[in-house]
Order: C-alpha cells, then sequence, then structure tokens
C-alpha cells in the first residue's frame, strides 16, 4: 500500500549576519537536521535561504529559530 506524499513547500528567507562563506555550511548543516526538510540551499551573495519542507511537520518559524540557533537572523522573504 502507498502512504500519501504530503506536498513540499518551497519557503525563501532573507538572512541577516553573513560575514564568509562558511556561515553557509553552518546554516544548511543546522537547517538541514531538522524532521521534515528536504532540501537547503543558502545563497551567499544574495543572502537567500531556500528549504524545501513538509509544512505540516515543520513550520516558516521552526526554521527561522533553526537558523537562529546557528546564530544568523532570517525572516520570510517577500520575493
Amino acid at each position: 500500500m502507498a502512504t500519501p506524499t504530503t506536498p513540499t513547500t518551497h519557503t525563501v528567507l532573507r538572512a541577516e549576519g553573513f560575514s564568509c562563506p562558511s556561515c553557509v555550511a553552518k546554516i544548511e548543516k543546522q537547517v538541514g537536521r531538522l524532521k521534515g526538510v528536504e532540501n537547503v540551499k543558502v545563497h551567499f551573495a544574495s543572502a537567500r535561504i531556500e528549504v524545501d519542507h513538509d509544512a505540516e511537520r515543520i513550520s516558516v518559524d521552526d526554521l527561522v529559530a533553526a537558523i537562529a540557533k546557528a546564530g544568523y537572523r532570517a525572516a520570510p522573504s517577500a520575493f
């Protein structure tokens, strides 16, 4: 029996506090640990964080909290 797949949500966040490319790996590792996160891509030059996640398991607030735990601030992007 196939289990129903939950649609994946694509969330884009704007980050603050980037100072070096190593920040990218730190954020990707922290967010990638969360249950329900399928993919994380941090764009250093534009300070964008793109996350594919199961919105029923993890909220945007959870993503922002994980980024804060890594030592950076983030907020949902309007564009």
